[in-house]
């Protein structure tokens, strides 16, 4: 857990993890928008971009179905191609840039972390482990039949609660509008740095928008934030 220290503006840092830690939004966008060319038919991005940070929203299976009918392989087989080619895509991802630095900056000043997701525990788990990131985060909140997923701020609250951190004394880091609204409604800040995938929203209710966390530190971050 982090040292409460009341000269500074925060004592926690709450991360998303999709978009934010590993861009695991790019390479399942993707995976799907070269299988929907590969079968004559497209989504649009505003459609993509209502399963982005939540859960629900554009099925990509279900909407591939309807727009490419009788081209389809069957079922079985067209779920093992998306597999296959996605699983290669995830693997070669690495931590997007600035968050190794702003995890070890966290670490140096004392700051608790965790992860609040709208992706299932499992996912973010087998993802932290694989880049060896689990050992950074104190806890890692996510959707289950507990937690809603984002825009409710469910996963924050839980994440604060565990950290032991009053939310207008955490900073959330997320990518996407569901996110954002998520930490809002916690009461915590937020900075936004925007995924390859929800570049071009509008995050005019963040304290911060970053084009990366590489961009600036996070010491001057929490600097510029100032009292809660």
């Amino acid at each position: 857990m982090g040292r409460p220290d009341r000269r500074r503006a925060v004592d926690a840092l709450v991360f998303d993890f999709d978009g934010v830690i590993l861009d695991t939004e790019s390479a399942i966008h993707d995976t799907w928008h070269d299988l929907y060319e590969d079968f004559g038919t497209s989504f649009t991005r505003d459609e993509w971009l209502t399963t982005v940070g939540t859960h629900g929203g554009f099925e990509p299976f279900g909407s591939l179905v309807e727009r490419a009918g009788s081209r389809l392989p069957p079922e079985p087989e067209l779920r093992r191609r998306v597999e296959e080619e996605l699983l290669p895509r995830l693997h070669r991802l690495e931590p997007m840039r600035g968050v190794r630095a702003w995890l070890d900056a966290a670490r140096r000043i004392g700051l608790a972390v965790a992860v609040a997701s709208s992706s299932p525990a499992e996912w973010i788990e087998a993802h932290l482990a694989r880049v060896g990131l689990r050992e950074e985060f104190a806890w890692v909140s996510s959707r289950s039949d507990r937690l809603a997923a984002k825009p409710a701020p469910d996963v924050y609250l839980d994440a604060c609660r565990v950290l032991g951190v009053a939310t207008p004394r955490a900073l959330a880091v997320e990518d996407s509008l569901p996110g954002l609204a998520a930490a809002r409604a916690a009461g915590l800040r937020c900075v936004v740095v925007p995924s390859p995938v929800t570049a071009g929203c509008d995050f005019g209710d963040a304290d911060l928008v970053l084009g990366s966390l590489g961009d600036v530190d996070l010491e001057t971050v929490v600097d510029r934030l100032g009292a809660p």
